[in-house]
């Protein structure tokens, strides 16, 4: 064969392959997304259990098998802890669904919180080639994720990621939510020594008091954390920094880190007449009476109203939780009151149609004003202002302009106010030297590294308000930096 015979036949031969890869990928890009299994709505409104089922591993294969194992993986660039998301799908396609999980237990603490409540569809899902080249449903990452980390729990075969020898040194993180749990992962594959101060008395933040079980069950936060115990990190309850113990004292004990991740537990309000009057409260007392302090049982030290109309004031995710919980708790009548279309609601999709599937109503355009009372002082009804849409806001998003003389009352005898939270000031006014904004937030440079150079802080409490992963990728940032920092200040 001479020369030139060779090299043409190499070229038939990679045409030949060109075209087999092509036509494989058309074969993955013409299947359609694989649906999550989930509980009849008609029976998950009036019970507590989760509402999504999970893929079966055929289903997972099959929708694993959509990935087109992109040469430059967009998706990963909307990831704020970085998994490798084709390194994790392929080994669910080969049918090596531990070894997803592994791959997965890399980067992220929490794979089987991330799979459930993660805003995928704004995330690592918009970055996905289906989205951005083809216009396609994109593939379905957070549901793979979420079977991978399901998978390796029901096997009862359980890895620990990979520790580096310990160097002994303490680190000290305060709260026990996304961010502080990611940090703590982080650290002890470092080889450093982590605790965990938690006010609270059970671990995992807004894991725990702010999202209901028939969205994230207990149960797999508390394995995901059991997984951060068998890696060496300690965690302590009932403990508040800055009350039953300072940073100055942490640091006699030898800490020589801290990082802040006390979440926004301050609940906003939008004082409007009648706000006082008895159950008006804020979704953050109301989650976390029913999530943590057993308030859906009339027997509860702290039970709260079984109101039969009742209206969330707001249109994020905390709001679609607290409403859904409203119809498990018996309402007749549940509604989201939202100043804005439903196009400008924060809210997960999957959130808002589930929502409607078991029955809210949704009163967009509409802005509570006032509450009126009865004889008793409690609430009886809420007088609603009609809005429109005029010009886009800061956020990007039409800013809701009141329709004069345009109100509407409405019954209710309970209403929740959803309307975002604010930092607690406890711990920043706990550390001397500590810098805030206007907002209560804890200032932090790129590296989330605060004016103390020993305290880092992520997630809300720097953010204000924000996402799981956010706070989980703030969590990995900080430390990664605390690391260079106390390794070039031995």
């Amino acid at each position: 064969m001479t020369r030139e015979e060779f090299i043409a036949s190499q070229r038939s031969q990679d045409w030949r392959e060109a075209l087999r890869k092509s036509m494989k990928a058309k074969e993955r890009t013409d299947k359609p997304r694989v649906h999550m299994n989930e509980q009849d709505p008609t029976e998950r409104s009036h019970n507590r259990e989760e509402v999504n089922l999970g893929l079966t591993a055929q289903q997972a294969i099959e929708e694993a098998q959509r990935c087109l194992d992109c040469a430059n993986p967009t998706c990963m660039n909307g990831c704020p802890v970085e998994i490798n998301i084709p390194g994790f799908i392929k080994n669910i396609e080969r049918g090596d669904f531990l070894e997803a999980a592994r791959v997965l237990k890399e980067t992220s603490a929490l794979p089987a919180v991330c799979g459930r409540v993660c805003p995928q569809e704004k995330q690592c899902e918009a970055q996905c080639f289906y989205t951005l080249k083809l216009g396609k449903t994109p593939v379905g990452i957070g549901n793979l994720e979420r079977f991978a980390a399901d998978y390796e729990r029901e096997s009862g075969n359980m890895s620990i990621p990979e520790l580096a020898p310990s160097n002994g040194r303490k680190v000290a993180v305060i709260g026990s939510g996304p961010a502080g749990l990611s940090f703590a992962g982080d650290m002890a594959k470092k080889g450093y020594t982590v605790t965990v101060f938690e006010a609270l008395h059970e671990i995992g933040g807004v894991l725990k008091y702010g999202i209901p079980e028939f969205r994230l069950p207990n149960e797999i936060v508390d394995v995901e954390i059991d997984i951060l115990s068998k890696m060496g990190v300690e965690f302590l309850t009932d403990i508040v920094i800055g009350k039953t113990v300072t940073i100055d004292e942490l640091k006699e004990e030898g800490y020589e880190g801290f990082f802040v991740g006390s979440g926004a537990g301050l609940p906003n309000f939008m004082n409007i007449p009648g706000e006082n009057l008895i159950n008006v409260m804020s979704s953050n007392e109301y989650l976390t009476r029913v999530n943590l302090m057993d308030a859906a049982n009339p027997e509860s030290d702290t039970p709260v109203p079984f109101g039969k109309n009742v209206a969330i004031i707001g249109g994020g995710n905390t709001a679609m939780d607290s409403v859904r919980t409203a119809r498990r708790l018996g309402a007749d009548r549940a509604m989201i009151v939202y100043r804005r279309s439903e196009e400008e609601m924060p809210a997960r999709l999957e959130e808002v149609k589930h929502a409607k599937e078991e029955g809210v109503e949704f009163l967009t355009l509409h802005n509570p004003i006032e509450y009126i009372g009865d004889e008793r002082g409690r609430v009886k009804q809420m007088v609603l202002q009609k809005m429109e849409l005029g010009e886009p806001d800061a956020s990007g998003r039409r800013k809701p302009v009141a329709i004069p003389g345009a109100t509407e009352t409405i019954d209710v005898d309970m209403v929740v106010v959803s309307v975002g939270v604010s930092p607690n000031p406890l711990i920043p006014s706990s550390i001397p030297g500590l810098e805030v904004s206007k907002w209560g937030t804890v200032i932090v440079n790129e590296n989330m590294q605060s004016a103390i150079p020993v305290v880092f802080a992520g997630g809300d409490i720097v953010r204000g308000g924000a996402t799981v992963i956010l706070a989980m990728g703030d969590g990995r940032k900080a430390a990664a930096a605390m690391d260079r920092y106390l390794t070039d200040n031995n």
